[in-house]
């Protein structure tokens, strides 16, 4: 009887050190979320300010951010799979989802830095004009992020292929998965605000 009650109490401190976590992810993702709306806020200040540059018109490429964003959305509906095949304890199945996520994520950050980089080819760097240097701020933070997040999600694979599916592997990828999820509602915000209303 003993041991069945130092169990249970095991396994309440075990959710709620987990709960506690959550907590403070969505706590991080709050803060993250400040910061996006300061760069936006910044980006619409200066988006205007291109005196001595060009303007977004002139310079986006929507059909090649249109498949970028693509990439992005599928990636969140993507890990959406991985996701329920983790709640199902399919670990086979959560590894593949990761797998098509991490390829889509990647394939997302190649077109970043072709894009960064055919710009500054072009001679429109960040230095170019403030409307610019806003544009490369806001979207290369970004970038940053879900560079971030594609590295958070290999070393999450890797243990997971070393440990396996517990409790603690599970909080990490339902943490990663909102923080995937926010960075794909912020593109959308991104791809809105930078470059469809750039075109207009």
């Amino acid at each position: 009887m003993q041991t069945n009650v130092a169990a249970h109490h095991d396994h309440d401190h075990h959710h709620d050190t987990n709960g506690n976590k959550l907590f403070g992810f969505w706590v991080y993702l709050m803060s993250d979320c400040v910061l996006f709306a300061t760069l936006f806020a910044t980006y619409a200040v200066l988006s205007s300010n291109s005196i001595a540059g060009p303007t977004g018109k002139e310079i986006f490429e929507l059909p090649f951010v249109f498949v970028e964003t693509m990439l992005l959305l599928f990636s969140s509906i993507t890990f959406g799979f991985g996701i329920i095949a983790m709640k199902r304890n399919d670990v086979a199945g959560l590894k593949r989802w990761m797998l098509v996520t991490f390829a889509l994520g990647l394939g997302f950050i190649c077109m970043e830095v072709y894009e960064f980089h055919h710009l500054i080819e072009e001679g429109y760097g960040p230095q170019t004009s403030a409307f610019l240097s806003a544009f490369f701020t806001l979207v290369g933070t970004h970038g940053l992020h879900v560079t971030f997040g594609l590295i958070w999600l290999a070393v999450a694979y890797h243990q997971l292929s070393t440990k396996g599916l517990n409790d603690n592997m599970a909080m990490r990828f339902n943490c990663l998965s909102l923080f995937w999820h926010f960075l794909d509602i912020v593109w959308i915000c991104v791809f809105t605000i930078v470059y469809l209303m750039g075109v207009m």
